[in-house]
């Protein structure tokens, strides 16, 4: 990712992207192919997912860093959330969608549909006016980008700070995957309707969140304390909930919490990063926010064996009320050193 990022820096933007979803199309094909032909075998399935890791790795921050070249600094919040939006309508409409179709006609079209995806970015990027992209002159080619991208975080607290808060829940918190299954069978009794009808709360929370939050259009130091703190209580809520409806209530405001700090974090660091170095800070916000749920997972994993599968989510909690006293505390000693007030930063609706 942090190569992707400086290539993403250094090329333009759509064009890269049209790069990486074309490369994106070859696993997508193969994987349509050998299921219609009947011919799939494991080893297909590794290389088609190690492909597509592999592009992601620059596809991620290319995309990251193109939204606000699409929309301006002044509508970055908005079009920050309505993606989590669109990902948080995918998590539900996606799966539902594809167990239809897997038990009425198979697991072919399900490729089929997943290929279809990728030509219509292909021509959604074909589409675009390029003249009406904010594009900022490419980086220079020069020794040490990367470790330069490194430096520029390490020496701007307005970036340090949120990657860092990012990582603290990321790893302890963000967990659900592992903690919601467990959560529904073991503390609850039930099955694969318990876990969807969490699942689906959350996602409900998260959408209405998201669209409040694009409507709202502000970011900053003092909405990322604030979505920290009511992470921490949502999730210690949840962590005590004695019935699956009050659990789905509790859930669809973690959820909606989560996607307001995630989204915060994404517009803050846009906001404060130099143009000639987001695709690299962007790169790190996306190691940042995919690679710390998996070394958090073993852990969750095992406090909900060992001890009980509501462990996951005191954790979350413990983890959601430190982001927010120190973000609180960092954020107030930043403005109060530059003579700035903390308030939410505005972008237009």
């Amino acid at each position: 990712c942090a190569w992707g990022g400086l290539l993403a820096d250094r090329f333009p933007k759509r064009k890269l992207l049209f790069v990486t979803q074309t490369l994106m199309t070859i696993p997508a094909a193969g994987l349509f192919a050998v299921t219609a032909f009947g011919v799939e075998q494991p080893w297909m399935i590794y290389i088609a997912v190690f492909l597509f890791g592999a592009v992601n790795c620059v596809d991620n921050p290319t995309r990251q860093s193109f939204v606000i070249e699409m929309v301006g600094p002044d509508r970055l919040v908005n079009a920050v959330s309505l993606n989590s939006v669109i990902i948080e309508v995918a998590r539900i409409v996606g799966p539902a969608m594809a167990g239809i179709l897997i038990a009425t006609v198979g697991v072919v079209p399900c490729f089929g549909i997943n290929l279809a995806t990728f030509v219509a970015m292909l021509a959604a990027l074909w589409l675009m006016d390029p003249r009406t992209l904010q594009a900022p002159p490419p980086a220079t080619r020069k020794p040490g980008a990367i470790r330069e991208g490194l430096r520029h975080v390490r020496r701007t607290p307005e970036l340090a700070v949120p990657l860092a808060l990012m990582a603290l829940v990321g790893t302890l918190g963000f967990n659900f995957q592992v903690a919601l299954p467990l959560l529904a069978k073991f503390s609850f009794g039930g099955g694969a309707g318990s876990y969807a009808v969490l699942v689906s709360a959350m996602g409900v929370g998260s959408i209405t969140a998201a669209l409040v939050n694009g409507h709202r259009g502000q970011t900053g130091g003092a909405i990322i304390a604030a979505a920290s703190l009511a992470f921490g209580v949502a999730a210690l809520f949840a962590a005590v909930m004695p019935s699956l409806i009050l659990e789905a209530v509790a859930l669809a405001a973690l959820g909606g919490a989560a996607v307001i700090f995630v989204s915060s974090i994404n517009s803050t660091i846009q906001l404060a990063v130099s143009a000639e170095m987001r695709g690299r800070v962007m790169a790190l916000f996306s190691i940042v926010f995919l690679g710390s749920t998996p070394i958090g997972g073993p852990l969750t994993g095992w406090l909900a064996e060992a001890y009980d599968p509501r462990l996951p989510l005191v954790l979350a909690g413990i983890s959601g009320l430190s982001a927010a006293w120190a973000a609180r505390m960092i954020f107030t000693r930043m403005s109060e050193r530059t003579g700035a007030q903390a308030r939410p930063l505005e972008a237009s609706v």
